[in-house]
């Protein structure tokens, strides 16, 4: 069989894979704290048939002769650069300004880590994420609290009926990562602490290098539709060229068996 059938289909299964991932992003242009993937291939071993650096005279050496077999996905990436903010006017909206996250428990007791920011309040004043999912540390509003400030350091204070003056009733904390691209997607808005993370390091926003907190606020998908166009576009001509490529090794073949007869 012709080698370059087997390289084109490496070329369109991997850009299949580039597709999903756009069209992934694509979707979630308008989802809360979305990060965007991208991508990542590599190219496949290569046929040696003969060794860069080989004699072939006195005075030359030769540049040899590599073949290469295709390409594959090596994995895909999330890039946390900082979305766009977007006011809301809601009292318990936070958006993170800077590095970090905030942490919810999960229902197996573990840790889970999100940069969306809208906040809710169960049937116990205690705050959590849009899920219901509670925040770690808890923070429990009083039942007559009239309003909500949440600061740039994440002190969380209450007016309440009883007296007008501010009451602090919890801190949120941030937690961050020397590699946040390492951490595992759960959907959600959620993802999980991986040995590629590296362990988190918790602080109070604005400290360690991580973010502020912005009320009011939410931070919007990181994802430029005008890009993911472009990159759709890309990836379909790459596909069309791979096609041509079976083609057009289809048609050697088909030659070379009819002057075989």
């Amino acid at each position: 069989m012709n080698p370059a059938l087997w390289i084109s289909k490496t070329g369109l299964q991997a850009q299949e894979a580039r597709l999903q991932t756009i069209s992934n992003n694509l979707a979630n242009v308008n989802t809360i704290g979305y990060k965007r993937d991208r991508a990542t291939f590599e190219d496949l071993f290569y046929r040696v048939e003969q060794q860069p650096g080989t004699q072939i005279s006195d005075s030359a050496l030769s540049g040899g002769v590599q073949l290469g077999n295709g390409t594959r996905v090596v994995g895909t990436q999330k890039v946390f650069t900082t979305g766009n903010l977007q006011t809301t006017g809601g009292e318990l909206d936070v958006a993170i300004v800077g590095n970090g996250f905030l942490q919810v428990e999960l229902p197996d007791g573990e840790i889970g880590y999100t940069r969306a920011g809208q906040l809710r309040m169960d049937q116990d004043g205690n705050l959590t994420n849009a899920q219901g999912l509670p925040l770690v540390p808890a923070i429990t509003i009083p039942a007559n609290a009239t309003s909500v400030s949440i600061g740039e350091n994440g002190a969380v204070t209450v007016t309440t009926s009883d007296s007008a003056n501010a009451t602090e009733v919890g801190q949120l904390l941030l937690a961050g990562f020397v590699n946040p691209a390492g951490l595992l997607a759960m959907g959600d808005n959620l993802y999980r602490e991986t040995v590629a993370s590296g362990a988190p390091v918790e602080a109070q926003p604005g400290q360690e290098g991580l973010g502020t907190l912005k009320q009011r606020a939410l931070e919007g998908s990181n994802v430029q539709a005008v890009e993911e166009m472009v990159e759709m576009i890309a990836a379909q001509r790459t596909y069309e060229m791979n096609t041509k490529v079976l083609t057009a090794a289809d048609n050697m073949m088909q030659q070379l068996a009819q002057a075989a007869r």
